[in-house]
Order: C-alpha cells, then structure tokens, then sequence
C-alpha cells in the first residue's frame, strides 16, 4: 500500500490556502490605511506641540506657507519674547508616512495658524483646508491653535 498524498487532494490543499491569502491581503489593506492616518494625526499633534512652545517664547506662531526642516528660534521683527535661534522647538519637522504622494501642509499669519494633512479614509464631514497637501491633493482633516 502507497501512502502519500493524491494531485486531486494537494490541489484543493494549495487552492484553499491560496483564497486565504488573498483574502488577508485585502483586509490588510484597510489596516495599513488606519496605521498611515494614525501616524498622520500623531505627526500633526507633534507639530502642534512644537508650535505652542515657539509661540510661548516668541509671541507669535511661525509666519509662513510651509513649515522648514527643523523648527528654530527666529531673531527680529515681527518675533519677540526670548525667540532666540539657539532654541529648537522641532528638531526634525515629520513629513507625511507617504512623502512621494502627500505632504503636511501649514499656513499661518502670526496670530492663528492651520496645519493640514491629507487622510486616507477622510474624516466625515471632511474638514476645509485652503493648503495643499501635495500636488492636486486637497487636504481633508485639519487642526488650528487652540
């Protein structure tokens, strides 16, 4: 007697473990979208941070369209208070989980501030950002100076 396993029964072996992958990588897909738009809210929170404390020191919040690389002291007007360029507020600006598609976008006068991002499963409803968050990406989740 031969024992072993018959091609009919490693066929439906193979054919179901097969299905099971693709259907893991499928649900997968919205788990990976999650963790992005979470890192994305976590980045944002951050930046908030960093913000605060630049305008605790300096009077006022970054003036500007974009954020730069690291977030230092800023010496002169319209800046005051102890804004002094040996102080890092963020040493390392986070940039969005997909830097080839999307990116963070700011805008602020000084006074109030509005940092952007672009989420995956968009908040409902989606908020209004005036910046972008990439090239032709409209910004749908949007946080403000408190």
């Amino acid at each position: 007697m031969k024992k072993g396993f018959t091609l009919i029964e490693l066929l439906v072996v193979i054919s179901i473990i097969g299905v099971l992958l693709g259907l893991s990588v499928f649900g997968l897909q919205g788990a990976r979208q999650a963790s992005r738009d979470a890192r994305r809210k976590s980045d944002l929170q951050a930046i908030r941070s960093g913000l605060e404390i630049f305008k605790a020191d300096c009077d006022k919040y970054y003036i500007g369209s974009s954020l730069p690389a690291t977030l230092v002291g800023v010496s002169g007007s319209p800046y005051s208070g102890s804004c002094l360029t040996t102080n890092t507020y963020i040493e390392k600006v986070p940039s969005d989980p997909v830097p080839d598609s999307y990116s963070y976008g700011y805008s602020s006068d000084g006074t109030i501030y509005m940092l952007c991002a672009y989420l995956e499963d968009p908040p409902v409803p989606a908020d209004t950002c005036t910046v972008s968050c990439g090239s032709g990406v409209a910004c749908n989740y949007k946080v403000t100076n408190p």
